[in-house]
């Protein structure tokens, strides 16, 4: 099962967007959603504050905008990646 880390905070509309496809995804591309919260750790809130959300999936990393398209793609490219 792939792993996505959805960086995010409380309040975020954009993270909240993210994770709603993400779960819609879940079906088809089953994954593992680890929420990391940036703002309880000072070098992930100064590297992402300002372009959250931010999903990595392996090696791929979106940042904001994402839409479910790039995010379907990720999920459907790392899962080829780890079936290799």
């Amino acid at each position: 099962m792939l792993s996505v880390t959805l960086y995010t905070k409380a309040g975020c509309g954009l993270c909240d967007e993210v994770k709603v496809v993400l779960n819609g995804l879940q079906a088809s591309h089953p994954h593992q959603l680890i929420e990391v919260d940036i703002t309880q750790d000072t070098a992930l809130f100064e590297k992402y504050r300002f372009t959250i959300p931010v999903v990595k999936v392996g090696s791929q990393i979106l940042a904001a905008p994402i839409t479910a398209v790039q995010l379907q793609k990720t999920l459907q490219t790392a899962a080829s990646q780890k079936s290799l």
